[in-house]
């Protein structure tokens, strides 16, 4: 008797750490921690953010979170999800967000050691891609089908944004006649006829969001009303970044890769002599340019973005997202972390 009150009181007890944790998370399905693995530095990897001089952050699937003080040896973390992680911000050296599928947000307030679940709801199958934060309290998460959330509290709450200024007058249209004939049917709608949103980024006093059918955006106050900028092409695009404070470039499909010097007004494409999908610009102190991408493409510039060279890894694998750490270029690909040396 006596050891059945004790399994039932420490089932309890962990049941009540699990709602304390998460306590926007879905009541069918509770989170589960993500298994400690020899190889998880190995694996499929997502994301990768400094966190200060002397240490990185990398996401990736099955819930993987690993730190490293050298881009070389990393150490997988205890992480209160099994789901995918797609990307992870660090707004200082303590206080950072990874988000990912099944709409997880989660927080750490020591750098990276500990997280904490924000928000947890697989049961609306849209996944999370990208989360930006201007101070300790406020920020975004974008995602799948035009996701839009904002929080004001940290992350303690999010609220869900729904952005028509992103949509063609027609869908616009479409959309007044369906609220008010059928305000359930609108609802649904809603949550599918926004493209997905890859990619949000601050570049000086302005945002920056990039994703699906050529979407380009940008804002004067902090993505609460947005302005579609002219389209350039019609496939995803998926990293935005500036390189001297000054130059926009701009990556997506089929080596598609454009640069502004007009805050995005106008913009010139870049010939790349590669087909490869371009994930991620990375930007070197010395403002060399690095694009990641498929097949284990890496494209450099030292110009600005206005050529670059190409070279290729021998294992060919995609190369997702990097940093420059230390003097050298860390990526996270589908194959795990590894150093890249800049040319």
């Amino acid at each position: 008797m006596l050891r059945n009150i004790l399994i039932l009181l420490s089932v309890l007890t962990f049941s009540n750490q699990l709602i304390a944790q998460n306590n926007q998370s879905s009541e069918a399905d509770s989170p589960q921690y993500s298994e400690i693995l020899p190889l998880a530095s190995k694996s499929l990897m997502l994301d990768i953010a400094k966190v200060s001089d002397s240490k990185l952050i990398a996401v990736g699937e099955r819930g993987h979170i690993l730190s490293s003080e050298d881009g070389v040896s990393w150490k997988q973390k205890l992480v209160p999800t099994v789901s995918t992680l797609t990307q992870v911000f660090f707004y200082d050296e303590l206080n950072g967000w990874a988000v990912g599928h099944d709409s997880v947000i989660l927080k750490t307030t020591d750098g990276g050691e500990t997280w904490q679940i924000q928000m947890y709801a697989p049961e609306l199958e849209r996944p999370l891609f990208d989360v930006l934060f201007t101070d300790l309290n406020n920020g975004v998460a974008v995602g799948a089908y035009g996701r839009f959330l904002r929080t004001q509290d940290g992350g303690k709450t999010w609220q869900e944004e729904f952005h028509d200024e992103m949509l063609v007058e027609d869908d616009r249209l479409y959309l007044q006649e369906l609220k008010a004939e059928d305000e359930e049917m609108y609802l649904d709608e809603i949550r599918s006829i926004l493209p997905h949103f890859n990619r949000v980024k601050a570049i000086g006093n302005e945002w920056f969001l990039v994703g699906e059918l050529g979407l380009l955006a940008k804002s004067s106050d902090q993505g609460k009303q947005w302005q579609l900028l002219d389209e350039i092409y019609q496939g995803s695009f998926f990293d935005i970044n500036v390189v001297d404070n000054d130059k926009i470039i701009v990556a997506g499909l089929r080596g598609n890769l454009f640069t502004s010097d007009d805050n995005g007004n106008s913009w010139q494409q870049v010939d790349v002599d590669s087909t490869a999908l371009l994930n991620a610009i990375v930007i070197a102190p010395d403002n060399s340019v690095y694009v990641l991408a498929n097949a284990g493409v890496l494209l450099t510039s030292s110009d600005k973005g206005d050529s670059f060279s190409l070279q290729t890894e021998k294992d060919g694998k995609a190369i997702i997202a990097g940093v420059w750490f230390k003097e050298q270029l860390v990526v996270a690909t589908e194959t795990g972390l590894k150093v890249v040396q800049g040319q």
